[in-house]
């Protein structure tokens, strides 16, 4: 080949290749990624903080049960979440990833609580003090922690809504029958939002602009024959969430939970919604359950994972599709499931 033609084929070569190199980028740019978890205990070691360093999060969002706590004395709560803070790989994430996130039961302060928590009001500015939400913020002056947390890139934003299902949610109905710890209650009897709450997540979603609305649940959603906490055992309480979900025609919503000591997907096919509802828990992060046997789950995707592990969303917002990882040590994926919208 002349050497005027593989200059000119270098050139095109070279031109190929940073076109090639600015589309990456713009990709890359275009990504959004949402790594979560629940149950971590902190005084366990957690091997997973570096592997959730490594999928380079936009966002981490604790799904609840940050710390075991379990108590109502607030100093003791405050030293347990102050000892997470010293974690290493827990500082090293916090200084370069936003934290955001709700509480479940063991860092609320009672396992299984609801409102009957007497020292949930001191347990919530603790639980904030944590997050590190300033003193003049409005949440200081609510009841509950539920809040909303909106990110935009490449012209495309998605909204988080954080959900507090504890301190609002009334009793559960023990179940004196089977081997399962609770039951459904009575069609129409209690909640889980209370009122306040609820008014609130109808406004966040009817006037949601956000091409993708992520909820944050505590405990399960559609996942409703185990027996422990789950939406399902207020009935009508999932019925209300659904036509809410439909009625606002907010998009691509996902519901994301925790709280059971394993990991799973469950989707459900919602009567007015034009794509399927995914609930994505991942659960735990410390500890999770090993000698796991089995349980029902009518609508699960998959296989239910019992290793240690954590959850990822990576978003493409050109295709209007998401990828969800559950994600264990040494970055290894142990479920994956891609979802349009």
């Amino acid at each position: 080949m002349k050497p005027f033609l593989q200059l000119l084929y270098f050139l095109l070569l070279l031109q190929s290749f940073s076109i090639y190199a600015q589309d990456i980028e713009k990709e890359k740019q275009s990504d959004f990624t949402i790594a979560f978890g629940s149950c971590n205990r902190h005084n366990v070691e957690n091997l997973l903080w570096d592997d959730i360093a490594k999928t380079k999060p936009n966002v981490w969002i604790w799904g609840g049960d940050i710390v075991y706590a379990d108590t109502d004395n607030m100093k003791t709560l405050q030293k347990i979440y102050a000892e997470q803070n010293t974690v290493k790989g827990y500082q090293n994430l916090k200084a370069t990833v936003p934290i955001i996130g709700t509480w479940d039961d063991h860092d609320y302060g009672i396992n299984d609580g609801g409102e009957e928590f007497t020292a949930k009001k001191e347990s919530q500015q603790a639980f904030l003090d944590f997050m590190g939400v300033p003193n003049d913020s409005p949440r200081r002056q609510q009841e509950g922690i539920y809040t909303v947390h909106e990110y935009s890139i490449s012209e495309s934003t998605i909204k988080i809504i954080v959900l507090d299902t504890r301190y609002f949610r009334t009793a559960l109905t023990t179940d004196t029958q089977t081997k399962k710890r609770f039951k459904p209650n009575t069609y129409g009897e209690g909640t889980i939002l209370g009122v306040t709450q609820w008014k609130w997540l109808e406004n966040q979603l009817k006037t949601s602009t956000a091409d993708f609305n992520i909820i944050i649940s505590s405990i399960q959603v559609l996942s409703n024959e185990h027996g422990y906490e789950t939406w399902g055992n207020f009935p009508h309480e999932v019925d209300k969430l659904e036509r809410l979900l439909v009625d606002s025609k907010a998009k691509g919503i996902i519901l994301l939970s925790g709280d059971r000591h394993i990991s799973e997907f469950s989707r459900k096919e919602v009567n007015g919604l034009s794509y399927p509802l995914i609930d994505f828990t991942s659960s735990g992060l410390t500890h999770s359950s090993t000698n796991f046997s089995g349980e029902p789950n009518p609508f699960r995707v998959g296989e239910i994972v019992t290793a240690k592990s954590f959850g990822t969303l990576t978003f493409d917002f050109k295709m209007k599709q998401v990828n969800f990882k559950i994600i264990g040590n040494d970055e290894e994926v142990l479920e994956e499931l891609k979802q349009g919208y």
